[in-house]
């Protein structure tokens, strides 16, 4: 099947979604996330053969991205479940109201319609898009990179099983039959088949995503996240949070890759970071650099998503001159202040303009799951239509029904 036959079919399968009630996609959903698990050692194999396929392409943190093992398996039909136990998003009545001249008009959800994601090497990428466009009504169609196609593969030929036994259409779930640039080209310009594009995946991706669709498209993701230690911080709770924040998984969007210190207690507190991250390398900024030993920083450090065990470290003079820094450099995921002074959080908070804005907390917690959202389609940087984790919400339009008894204008 090619790339447009795909497409064609996905399409006629939205025209069926009107009829998919919450009862029958909350069934659908169980049984997919049973499937996952019945077939969970032919899934295992495929990661298999991606992840020895990848070595010495990919680095130690995205070999780590791609790796599944049973762990994350059960956390990915875990998801499953949480989204089917979510309340539906579709048919919720947001505003009514009678006009003057009689006419009722009523504001309510509907499904978004064909929902194409390009993503690169997250295999839970697959079952969270296609849980939160069934839950939603949508059909997805999902189109993995090439590192992890035959992992994708064997999870959606396991939930359109499950959609099969569960008597609903296979193709409410697709997957591009190749990773091809030709396939992802094809996404991008396939006006009139699908009602909205998510890449998922970096920087490269996401601006090829914005700068070739034809179709409506959802920027995501890029995650240059900020952590700065103000001077009055618990400074234990900020090495614990950057401890976090930079190596609990280090190739995720929602990582910290920037580390900015007050003046004030940068000679105390940065002794101190470097001795907690010792198996990060810092790149340091001038100033930084004469308290502490570590890596000059480059022209594009702090411009940069590493997605590895590297932290660029800064020193500023306080609250505003970390936030205009955060304003020059920040790709608007995710900032954290650590501080235990109430005015420069509301600055802070009030000041950076990005989808996630933290208080002593690390910005790892910018996820669907960790949000109550279920799992998340994506972190949405823009501002139109979706900010911050994608969940149900955020799969659905609007349109308004108008009811008359022979008005004319």
């Amino acid at each position: 099947m090619t790339t447009q036959q795909m497409l064609v079919r996905a399409k006629d399968a939205s025209y069926e979604t009107p009829k998919l009630t919450e009862e029958i996609k909350n069934a659908a959903l169980y049984k997919t996330a049973e499937l996952i698990e019945a077939r969970a050692e032919e899934i295992l194999a495929a990661n298999k053969a991606d992840t020895e396929a990848a070595q010495g392409k990919l680095s130690a943190s995205m070999l780590d991205r791609l790796r599944l093992d049973k762990k994350r398996l059960s956390a990915m039909t875990d998801g499953i479940r949480a989204v089917a136990q979510l309340p539906d998003p579709v048919g919720v009545v947001l505003s009514e109201n009678v006009r003057p001249n009689g006419l009722k008009i009523t504001k309510k959800t509907v499904p978004l319609g064909v929902v194409a994601i390009i993503y690169e090497s997250r295999p839970n990428v697959t079952s969270d898009a296609a849980a939160l466009c069934l839950k939603s009504s949508n059909v997805c169609v999902l189109r993995s990179g090439s590192d992890c196609y035959g992992t994708a593969k064997a999870i959606v030929g396991a939930m359109r099983e499950g959609l099969r036994l569960s008597g609903l259409p296979e193709d409410l779930i697709n997957i591009v039959p190749d990773a091809s640039r030709q396939s992802a080209a094809e996404l991008m310009t396939a006006n009139g088949f699908v009602d909205v594009l998510i890449p998922r995946g970096g920087k490269g991706l996401i601006q090829s995503c914005l700068k070739n669709a034809t179709v409506p498209c959802i920027e995501t993701g890029t995650g240059i996240c900020h952590v700065y230690v103000e001077k009055t911080a618990d400074q234990s709770m900020a090495l614990d949070i950057i401890h976090n924040a930079k190596t609990s998984r280090p190739s995720v969007c929602n990582a910290a890759e920037v580390c900015l210190v007050d003046r004030a207690i940068a000679r105390e507190f940065l002794p101190k970071l470097k001795k907690r991250l010792d198996n990060v390398e810092l790149r340091l900024d001038p100033e930084a650099a004469v308290i502490i030993e570590g890596t000059p920083a480059g022209e594009n450090d702090f411009d940069t998503e590493f997605l590895d065990y590297i932290l660029a470290v800064k020193v500023v003079g306080g609250t505003e001159e970390a936030a205009e820094h955060i304003r020059r450099h920040s790709t608007h995921h995710s900032e954290a202040i650590i501080t235990n002074d109430k005015n420069a959080a509301e600055y802070f908070q009030n000041s950076v303009d990005s989808a996630a804005v933290y208080v002593n907390a690390s910005t790892r917690f910018t996820d669907g799951g960790e949000f109550g959202l279920g799992c998340e389609m994506g972190i949405s940087t823009q501002k139109l239509h979706a900010r911050g984790p994608m969940g149900l919400c955020e799969l659905v339009s609007y349109k308004y029904l108008i009811e008359g008894n022979g008005q004319i204008r």
